[in-house]
Parts: structure tokens; sequence; C-alpha cells
């Protein structure tokens, strides 16, 4: 039996679908299990690249069944697009693809209250106004709408009244209008048609695929620090993006996980609102923003970037139980004089190496300074050959966080990558 988990570490993109998609050349199942549209992986392969959305990272693998846990919310319209780009690519997504009947849907009405929230909100979070937000709000209420539901169109009805009937004030409050469910029902009924055959029990498939020992890689969204409970709130999204979520969130044990894999880039970003001390607004943040292609893959919108923050790093290990690092973009740094690293923080209680999650906006970072490198590092394969100062980097995230490197990649290809240790041998 081998169950991994791969997640987050920092404020998301941190590469999680270059490493989901290398990791899943030995798995034989690949789950995402929370999040929704907002939730963009990258895959580079040659030089293709490809952005999946809602559909595991795994698809590109054509052993992999690819499952989407119940712990989601599924804009159907998007799905059904992002289904049909990978087919016209040639990738083959029908009967390998497998959507949770217990999956929440997010509907017109959803994305319009994310979008009608955040403009005109006076505390902005910086939502991606695809209907996350909503969505999950609805599933809390009791009155969200699963794709179980879409076997019989005229209980969707109901529910559809229901929850318009139940968002209506507020939307009035702002001067719009909801659609009629009608209208809904219109959009709704053919992508019901094409969606239906790939709703499964999920969870059943993988309680059967982890029985039978084989290979199975959850796949997060979002990171640790976007996380609805454990995150610099409320600066974060409405998932569970750690790696306790895999369990809720696709519906299987916590004893029937192996390994938890924490990704991190060798500095950090962030989009959207909320403290992030150790963000560069020099020339070295342009630099690391157009060399790392740091523009969301979703919205398109410059991420903010910083050095990287091991109080955070720490944190992220503590919280999800991480066994091994998959370090992303340490080729960005190359050309740096000066790599700086924040080691600790200054709180209003005194100085912390721990991370004050709660007291973020009003503490200082320290920072250590280590030397910077010039060789390119693009080709290298073995982490015994990396330049010292590069090597220097990734065993200052080894000692201060007390957890080794699995994986470290050196450009955005799959084959860009040094394996340390094979994630499933």
């Amino acid at each position: 039996m081998t169950a991994i988990v791969i997640v987050g570490a920092q404020w998301g993109d941190e590469g999680k679908g270059k490493i989901v998609d290398l990791a899943s050349e030995h798995a034989e199942v690949v789950v995402r299990y929370a999040g929704g549209p907002n939730a963009g992986h990258t895959l580079v392969v040659g030089t293709e690249k490809l952005v999946v959305r809602l559909v595991p990272s795994g698809i590109l693998q054509p052993r992999s069944m690819c499952l989407m846990g119940q712990g989601m919310v599924v804009d159907p319209g998007v799905l059904l697009t992002e289904i049909e780009a990978l087919e016209k690519r040639g990738v083959t997504v029908r009967n390998r693809l497998f959507i949770s009947e217990h999956a929440h849907l997010i509907l017109p009405y959803h994305v319009l209250i994310d979008g009608l929230r955040e403009s005109a909100a006076t505390q902005k979070i910086g939502t991606t106004k695809k209907g996350i937000g909503p969505g999950y709000e609805d599933k809390v209420a009791r009155r969200g709408i699963r794709f179980t539901d879409l076997r019989d169109l005229d209980r969707t009805r109901g529910l559809i009244d229901a929850a318009l009937l139940a968002w209506a004030p507020l939307v009035h409050a702002w001067g719009a209008s909801l659609p009629s469910t009608d209208a809904i029902l219109d959009d709704l009924a053919p992508l019901a048609k094409k969606l239906l055959p790939m709703v499964a029990d999920t969870g059943k498939l993988l309680d059967v695929a982890v029985r039978a020992g084989k290979h199975v890689l959850l796949e997060g969204a979002q990171g640790t620090l976007l996380d609805v409970d454990h995150g610099t709130y409320p600066f974060v999204t409405s998932s569970s993006a750690v790696a306790g979520g895999a369990c809720t969130g696709a519906g299987i044990g916590p004893s029937r996980i192996d390994r938890v894999v924490g990704i991190t880039k060798a500095y950090a970003t962030r989009v959207g609102e909320g403290p992030f001390p150790s963000e560069l607004t020099d020339e070295i943040g342009d630099q690391l923003r157009t060399r790392g292609g740091e523009f969301g893959s979703v919205t398109g919108r410059p991420r903010r970037t910083g050095w990287l923050d091991l109080p955070a790093l720490r944190y992220a290990a503590r919280v999800n139980g991480i066994d091994g690092w998959a370090i992303t973009k340490l080729d960005v740094l190359t050309g740096l004089e000066t790599v700086r690293v924040c080691v600790a923080y200054d709180t209003p209680a005194g100085r912390t190496e721990d991370f004050p999650v709660t007291e973020l906006g009003v503490s200082r970072p320290v920072f250590e300074d280590l030397p910077g490198w010039s060789e390119a590092i693009e080709d290298i394969r073995e982490l015994s050959q990396l330049p010292s100062n590069a090597a220097r980097v990734v065993r200052a995230i080894e000692e201060k966080t007390g957890v080794g490197a699995d994986i470290v990649s050196v450009g955005p290809r799959r084959d860009q990558t040094i394996v340390v240790n094979d994630l499933f041998r």
C-alpha cells in the first residue's frame, strides 16, 4: 500500500502541477481532494504548456485513473470546457475521470455573488471571483447542490429555488438581480447529460484501489497558508488545503496515508490581499516575477514575490506532518548576488522562530543572507552536482525544518528535476 499526499506549503502556486505530473508517472490513481476552478495547475511537457483547473494533474499520464473528490466545488461548465480542451489535445479523459457524486456544484449565482461581494468589500480578500466561497457557503448551510442531484432535475429545481431564496436579500441589497431557476436549469440540463456518466462513488473507487495496494496520489489545491483553519485568516481560501483535508475531501482514512510531501518554492509568492512580511517590492522582486513566470495560471494576475520564509515552512511541516520536501524553482534564483531567507520574526511579544500566523501583520521578519551563484543549473540531475551555494539553499531548508528534500526542481519541464527519493519506491 502506498498512498501519498502532495500539499502546498506556502500560499499556493508552489508548482504542484509539475510535481504531481512527475509523481503520477508511477501512480495508478490520482485524486484532487479540495478547491475549485480557482486552482490552476500548470503542466509543462516538452515545449507544451497546459493548465488544468479542476481535472487532477495526473490526467496527462495515460495509465492513471483520476478522481475528483467530494471536498471539491465544481463549476460544471468550466469542467466540461476543460475536458473538451484536453480531448482536443489527444488526452483520453472519459473512462479515466470520475467525479464524486457528493461534490458540490458552483452555479451562476455563486459566481455573481462572489464578484459582488469582492467589489463591495472594504477589506478585500483577493478572491478569483469564480464562485468558490459562496459554493462552500451553500454546502455548509446545507442548501448545496451535489452532482448526485443532477440525476433528478425536478429535485434540482427545488434545491435551486431554495438557494436563490436564501441569497436574494443580499443580492438585492447590492442592487443586483439573480438569474431565474429556469435559466439556470436550461444551461445545466445539457451539462448534466454529458457529465453524469462520469459521476460515481469515488470514495469507494479509492478504497478499492488502496486495498489492492495500488499507488495512490492525493493532490491538494492552494497551499497551507491559505487553509481556512490553519492559514492567514481571513485572507484564505474556503477549503481544507492542508494534508488532513485529503481524508475528508477524498474519503480516505488517515491510517491509509503513507507519506506527505510538501511543495515549496526556493522563494515565496502570494496572490491577492493579506500580510506578506518577506515581500519584495524592488527590482529583485520584479526579476523573480519575470524569471519565475509568476502570473496566475487562472487569472493572469501578477503574483507578489518575496524571500523564502523558513518559520512558515516549519509551521507547514508541523500542520501537515510533512515527510519530505519538493523544492521548486531553485533555478529562478540563479544570478542573484545574495539570497535572503527569513529565519525568525520580531513580534510584539519578542523574537521567535515560530511562524506568527495570528500576528503576521504586526511582525517583522529577521533575515539571514546566503551567497548566490551564477552557474546555470537547468541541466543538473544530481544533488551533488549543484553549485555549492545553490546546494546551501537546499541544506538551509532541510536543516531549519528538520525535513529532507525528496525532489529539487531546476526548471519548468518534467525532465528538469533532481529526484533524491522516488516517492513510490
